[in-house]
């Protein structure tokens, strides 16, 4: 999906000058890899302050940061949050059980009342595809940043996922990444392809054939060329999918979001796709294993495998507040930690 904003910024480095200011970060497909390189630079500086005793610093003191969740979530919302307020923002949450949503108040009028409020930025998830796009382009003196859109995107977790390999990895220039399951209705995994893609990594994706997202294996998505996307293969076998794999990323089976006849029966996709101990073995040693969460044990990830050493499921929550300070920080500054953006 484009915005005036995405074209803006492409017509501006292809005319060789500095991209404008980023206000809202909605999805991956138009950050450049020395953005990306540039946030997770910043974040990994973010992390440091993980690490103290007092976790605070003074760099949003004075912003006023809105989370509206309109989709139950627990790691995306509370890390926004805690990223907020760890920078000294003003961090207001809101729901959508409780909010005027719930007396048939619409998105964008909910959005402009707050916008009113003179907040300075909306991170937003809704299970409507397409919802952050929607507020960026009417809202014209708040930033939205996109915490989850329907099976579209989610941009922090990819780039959460990025930092993740990265700091395992080093360079992702050439690796190997297989992304298993529930792809079709996996906003995370749209993300991190793009992302990964733009760092330089390869993508397989692996799963049932009507799990698989085919406006991005085919082409017709929005930014999305007609022969798909160069780089992102697909293997329905999972046993030679992982073999000499860098890292294996397993998808929530999302069943609130299932259309009939879409998924296998549950034996027969554990039986199929599960990351087991015997499959984990072929990809390469100290190959990383990760999963977006929330995680079905037994399901996608074999329980013995869910908290082994190779692991980083946890990690990936550390690295989702550090991400998330960069982007803020980024977003409502203009500035990468340690130099102009």
């Amino acid at each position: 999906m484009t915005t005036a904003l995405a074209e803006e910024r492409r017509d501006a480095r292809a005319d060789g000058a500095a991209p404008p200011r980023r206000r809202h970060a909605l999805d991956l497909d138009d950050f450049s890899r020395d953005e990306i390189t540039g946030l997770l630079d910043s974040a990994d500086a973010m992390r440091e302050l993980l690490r103290r005793s007092i976790k605070k610093a003074p760099s949003l003191r004075g912003k006023v940061i809105l989370t509206l969740f309109l989709e139950p979530s627990t790691r995306t919302r509370v890390s926004f949050e805690q990223a907020g307020k760890m920078l000294s923002a003003d961090v207001i949450n809101i729901s959508g059980s409780g909010s005027s949503a719930e007396k048939g108040e619409s998105l964008l009028n909910t959005a402009l009342t707050l916008q009113a409020m003179r907040a300075d930025l909306l991170v937003v998830r809704s299970p409507h595809s397409g919802a952050p796009y929607f507020l960026a382009r009417n809202l014209d003196r708040m930033g939205v940043v996109n915490a989850g859109d329907g099976r579209h995107a989610h941009p922090t977790q990819a780039l959460l996922d990025l930092m993740t390999m990265r700091r395992s990895l080093g360079d992702l220039a050439g690796k190997r990444v297989v992304i298993v399951g529930d792809a079709l209705h996996s906003r995370v995994a749209r993300s991190d392809v793009f992302g990964l893609r733009a760092l330089g990594a390869s993508v397989t994706l692996c799963g049932p054939p009507t799990l698989l997202p085919l406006d991005l294996l085919r082409g017709g998505g929005a930014g999305v060329p007609a022969a798909g996307i160069p780089g992102v293969s697909v293997e329905h076998d999972l046993d030679r999918a992982i073999a000499d794999a860098d890292a294996v990323i397993a998808l929530r089976i999302q069943q609130e979001r299932q259309e009939a006849g879409a998924l296998p029966g549950m034996r027969e996709y554990t039986r199929r796709w599960q990351v087991t101990e015997a499959r984990y073995r072929k990809a390469k040693p100290g190959a990383l294993l990760m999963h977006p969460g929330p995680m079905n044990e037994g399901i996608e990830i074999a329980s013995s495998l869910a908290h082994a050493p190779g692991a980083l499921i946890e990690e990936q929550v550390t690295n989702g507040v550090a991400v998330r300070m960069a982007l803020l920080y980024q977003l409502l500054t203009g500035e990468r930690e340690g130099g102009e953006a």
